[in-house]
């Protein structure tokens, strides 16, 4: 049987894959996309959108407790644990059969099954019904990532869990240890803090979200421990020792060694790329510990061969791998792509309060020579935010002192995953302080603090 053809066949439909395979039918090539698993990848099965569906579940709980604030009254309080997951689970199906709607509208061939490439410009497929083999002049590897696993902190689906296992949980944590607080260990640990485990987050770095700003870090460290989270900095997690009912775990913090009695453990230590059975080295691509390396168009050094999303590295973020898609497409069809800039990447973590940023910060920013000028403005000089019953949190600026470049922006507080996109525009437009000081904002808004932040850096702020 003749191989199939196709102009550009894409490995994996996560965010990176599914959004290069539409873009590429859009402008006209003949798309193929393999996934061995699900429509939508990690981000839409496992990870950013179940995950904000359970954390919104949290939220509305706990507003609920805090009912009698707001003027209202609301009795025996409590949730369902199986109906909140249930409804996650229902938010992450919807999106996926919107992924194939989406695929089939843009005429993209999909195949389910396992990819392998035997030489370049050609892929094997293994599917339910045997082996297909197809031909193509590019071939796009968006495989994503997986949790990575240390040697004896492995998840075992019971008592240690994975971000996977957290998402569908066997049991309700009663005590909880979190392994890692970045942004999913973080996440995690504030859904079940709030449905009322007793959790504790061991950090092997010095501060919590140890990729923010040290204030951001700081600040939500406090707020962690006011809602009774133990927060373990410069800990290490050594050992677990399983059995039925509890774990107990070791921990390591400045040459001393404690034990710590739990009934469930989460690990997020990070995650590793998924590049094994690909067939990456005999093609003489480049991996670097589990990534595969790429210049600033995703190319691998190999004709016709590229990489996009979190196979080829920091940041792991799914729209950093949808825009690295579009990207990798329109270069594929001979249009004038423009490379992306990861300092204009946000991130994003959906914690109680919710912690984003785009940008240098502070340090990073004296760090690399420039002279800086810091503006800071606090959720309780704020109308909206004390209105909404959120006066926590602070946005906080950093400019460069000679040009008066946006060289970062960090929020924490209410809703600042929607707020910070406002910087991030600005930066793509390489807006200066006077831009935005000239910007006027609504009233009464969060956003208002966005300008307020800036004018305090300039020694100008109105409410502050």
């Amino acid at each position: 049987m003749a191989a199939k053809s196709f102009d550009m066949i894409v490995i994996g439909a996560g965010p990176g894959g599914y959004v290069a395979a539409i873009r590429g039918a859009q402008l006209g090539l003949n798309v193929a996309v393999i996934e061995r698993e699900h429509l939508g990848g990690i981000c839409l099965n496992w990870g950013c959108i179940p995950t904000k569906a359970l954390l919104r579940s949290a939220e509305v709980y706990h507003l609920m407790e805090r009912a009698k604030d707001f003027g209202l009254s609301a009795d025996k309080i409590g949730y369902d644990m199986d109906a909140v997951v249930k409804r996650s689970r229902g938010v992450a199906k919807q999106l996926t059969s919107g992924v194939a709607h989406l695929l089939k509208k843009n005429k993209v061939t999909v195949i389910m099954g396992e990819a392998t490439i035997p030489s370049k410009g050609k892929v094997t497929v293994k599917t339910e019904k045997g082996s297909e083999e197809l031909t193509a002049k590019n071939i796009v590897l968006a495989t994503g990532a997986r949790a990575r696993n240390l040697p004896g902190l492995e998840a075992d689906g019971e008592r240690v869990w994975s971000y996977r296992h957290a998402l569908q949980p066997p049991h309700k944590p009663k005590k909880l240890l979190v392994i890692g607080s970045g942004a999913i260990g973080i996440e995690f640990a504030s859904f079940f803090n709030t449905l009322g485990a007793e959790t504790t987050v061991v950090e092997v770095m010095d501060r919590v979200l140890p990729v923010e700003d040290e204030e951001v870090s700081k600040f939500a460290k406090k707020q962690f421990e006011k809602q009774g989270m133990t927060i373990r900095e410069k800990t290490t997690v050594t050992k677990l020792d399983r059995k039925s009912d509890k774990v107990i775990a070791t921990l390591e913090a400045g040459g001393k060694s404690e034990t710590l009695e739990v009934d469930t453990v989460i690990s997020a230590v990070g995650i590793v790329g998924n590049t094994e059975g690909l067939g990456l080295e005999a093609l003489g691509v480049t991996v670097d510990r589990t990534h595969v390396v790429v210049d600033e168009y995703c190319r691998t050094g190999v004709d016709g061969l590229y990489a996009i999303g979190d196979i080829a590295g920091a940041p792991w973020l799914a729209h950093k791998a949808s825009h690295e898609g579009v990207m990798v497409a329109e270069l594929i069809a001979g249009q004038h792509a423009h490379p992306i800039k990861p300092g204009s990447i946000a991130g994003c973590t959906y914690c109680h309060p919710q912690v984003a940023s785009v940008g240098m910060t502070e340090a990073k920013a004296k760090e690399a020579g420039f002279e800086v000028k810091v503006g800071r403005f606090p959720f309780m000089g704020n109308g909206k935010a004390i209105a909404l019953g959120e006066p926590e949190g602070f946005v906080k600026t950093v400019f460069d002192a000679k040009t008066g470049e946006l060289l970062g922006a960090h929020m924490i507080g209410a809703e600042v995953t929607e707020l910070i996109q406002g910087y991030v525009v600005g930066r793509q437009l390489e807006t200066t302080e006077e831009d935005l000081m000239n910007t006027v904002f609504p009233h009464p808004t969060l956003s208002e603090m966005m300008h307020e932040s800036v004018l305090d850096a300039y020694g100008r702020a109105i409410h502050y």
